[in-house]
């Protein structure tokens, strides 16, 4: 039987007055933007800080993901960045004082021909360049790291080998929104939720209010972290379009298992990536959907295509009954990075999206660079890269490119 909860149980962070003025407004209450008060609060003594949330801390991509942590990632602009986000997580877990339930068991990426192979071993070389553990491991090692792994000939798609990343893993979402907003609220923070922004005022090229439904905020900052509903904020509030598409990601658990998965799996080719909980679930998710859409339904299409991948790979699993499906909003650019920026006409007015279904590994780093651009006003180096210009510019980042013709509204 559950226990009723404790009346003396205190909530994690306070309720707090709604002012009509603020140093900086922050739209959005997932990890981007709780890290980012956090870090202004921290690292730059700001505390009168707003973080403005229309549902409830969490609701948005925060909550629907499936917790994977790493540092492998294609780009010598986005590995630096990763790999301090992965630093991070022990440090918070001891600053917050608060279990983020870091685990850092390993990330197993299978190739599954020889042109992949060789993929991997580039973005090896990229890792280790910067100091990232990364290895290449034949079908004999993937066998010895997941003995569930079916490296015989009879897959679709057998296995030629993987990249293993050791410092890759798994943290607790829930955690990490929990922790951040208990820390961020102890801090001096105010977090206002089932709050809707509505408005932003801008004079003479600078951001000056904030209007909500619950009033008027005098403010000459404004960062958007608003995720998947970042680039329709953007577009109702200042007219100000953005190369971003909002797509639908499907993932879903099983019944609880014994542990048989020690490490994160994953497969570009079967578009599919695969924990265990501490509960025994195997998390899994896939690919986005094909199609532009602000829905987070679940479709039976998706459902029978993570079976048939999970048992392609780890024929064990075949039988085991999925107990639960959720879907999360991903707002994707086309080269597949994000934009981080504060430079253009709307001066006070910052952009944290376009993270697609990286946001979650990245969201700490992030947040404590955004709160230095925004404390200061100087784009962090690390940043610079991912400014919204590069578009206008044609030098998209290779994550994924993809041609794009974007012209901005100025």
């Amino acid at each position: 039987m559950l226990k009723k909860p404790s009346a003396t149980a205190k909530p994690l962070w306070k309720k707090a007055p709604f002012k009509s003025s603020y140093d900086a407004v922050i739209i959005g209450g997932g990890l981007h933007g709780l890290a980012t008060a956090y870090f202004l609060a921290r690292d730059h003594g700001m505390t009168n800080i707003a973080v403005i949330e229309k549902r409830y801390i969490g609701f948005g991509g925060a909550g629907r993901n499936t917790a994977i942590v790493r540092a492998n990632q294609r780009t010598q602009e986005n590995v630096p960045l990763y790999k301090e986000a992965l630093e991070l997580w022990p440090v918070l877990t001891r600053e917050l004082d608060f279990n983020l339930m870091f685990y850092n068991c390993g990330n197993l990426n299978l190739a599954h021909s020889d042109a992949a192979l060789k993929a991997m071993r580039t973005n090896v070389a990229t890792a280790r360049f910067h100091g990232v553990q990364s290895r290449v491991v034949d079908p004999k090692e993937c066998k010895e790291l997941v003995p569930a792994l079916d490296i015989s000939e009879r897959p679709r798609y057998p296995i030629f080998g993987g990249m293993y990343h050791p410092p890759g893993g798994i943290v607790r979402h829930d955690a990490v929104v929990w922790g951040l907003a208990k820390g961020a609220t102890a801090k001096g923070i105010h977090i206002h939720q089932g709050t809707e922004v509505t408005g932003i005022g801008v004079s003479n090229g600078k951001v000056v209010s904030v209007e909500t439904d619950k009033g008027k905020i005098a403010t000459n900052r404004v960062l958007n972290a608003a995720g998947g509903y970042s680039a329709a904020l953007s577009w109702n509030l200042l007219g100000m379009k953005l190369p971003i598409s909002v797509l639908t990601i499907q993932a879903m658990v099983t019944q609880p298992l014994k542990p048989l998965l020690h490490h994160v799996v994953s497969s570009g080719a079967y578009h599919c990536y695969a924990n265990q909980t501490l509960k025994g679930e195997i998390a899994t998710g896939s690919h986005m959907d094909p199609w532009p859409n602000y829905t987070t339904q679940t479709t039976a299409r998706y459902i029978k295509h993570q079976a048939e991948a999970l048992i392609e790979m780890m024929p064990c699993l075949s039988g085991i009954k999925f107990m639960r499906t959720w879907g999360g909003l991903a707002d994707m650019t086309p080269d597949m990075a994000p934009i981080m920026d504060g430079n253009h006409p709307h001066e006070g007015y910052y952009l944290d999206c376009g993270w697609g279904y990286f946001g979650f590994k990245s969201s700490t780093v992030t947040g404590k660079y955004m709160a230095q651009y925004m404390a200061t006003g100087q784009c962090p180096e690390i940043l610079a890269p991912f400014a919204l210009r590069r578009f206008q510019e044609h030098r998209l980042m290779g994550e994924t490119a993809a041609l794009v013709n974007y012209t901005p509204d100025n």
